[in-house]
């Protein structure tokens, strides 16, 4: 990273968490929530104890029952549950067709609180709403896009989507800072990313920024690169005691 990269970097986190701090002084409100990303629902008992907030069942990469599954999460934790079937296309394990996709969802949308929806299955997104269920409209890309298709996606997703959610591959340090410079600037509510392990530390950067949902583990990652819940509601608190330590 050049030095004024670097330095530029340094001054909007420590100006935006003092920001922040500041605000959700004044407000008693939080605008970042942990999602427990999870391949076994069992583990949301864990997951709520850790200290997430929101857990997620990733049935792309779940066997057994949808339905089944959730009704274990939910005995086991009190949480609000995402129901995501992941494509092949953004990295999951799903390889089937928009139909199929529906199919296995379906059962599941009377059961949980919110619907994860990729672009392409859009299609199905009114079925979803007329359920009373908040949609997550998100994209995974494996390149990083230019801030005016940044923009443009977040318009297309925001047309079906009540959160959104966009997750990008950096390829280098200006990358990050135009993520974070998105992810200021844009409409909330707003969740964004990074895939990979090279830029890992932006994961903890971009809610200081406005995302408003950072999604972790609870010992097998879903996603290389994911903190766990334990690793990341530390790291917030040593974040939120430099936050509120006098100058």
């Amino acid at each position: 990273m050049n030095h004024i990269c670097f330095l530029y970097l340094l001054f909007l986190i420590q100006y935006e968490s003092e920001r922040i701090f500041l605000y959700t002084a004044r407000q008693h409100s939080v605008h970042m929530k942990i999602v427990a990303a999870l391949m076994d629902p069992v583990d949301a008992s864990r997951a709520q104890e850790q200290g997430a907030d929101i857990v997620e069942l990733r049935f792309d990469l779940i066997e057994g029952d949808p339905v089944h599954l959730v009704q274990i999460c939910k005995e086991v934790c009190s949480l609000p549950v995402i129901a995501t079937i992941r494509s092949a296309h953004e990295g999951g394990q799903f390889f089937g067709q928009t139909e199929e996709w529906f199919e296995r969802i379906r059962p599941v949308i009377p059961h949980v609180e919110y619907i994860d929806v990729e672009q392409r299955f859009a299609s199905y997104a009114l079925h979803i709403k007329d359920a009373g269920k908040q949609i997550i409209a998100s994209h995974h890309s494996g390149q990083m896009m230019p801030l005016h298709d940044l923009f443009r996606l977040e318009r297309d997703l925001r047309t079906f989507g009540d959160i959104v959610k966009i997750i990008v591959s950096p390829r280098n340090e200006e990358d990050i800072i135009e993520l974070i410079a998105f992810t200021h600037a844009i409409k909330k509510p707003i969740c964004t990313g990074v895939m990979g392990a090279q830029f890992r530390y932006a994961r903890a950067i971009l809610p200081l920024f406005g995302s408003g949902l950072v999604y972790c583990n609870v010992g097998t990652a879903t996603a290389t690169g994911q903190y766990s819940v334990e690793e990341f509601t530390r790291l917030m608190d040593l974040m939120e005691g430099i936050r509120g330590s006098p100058s």
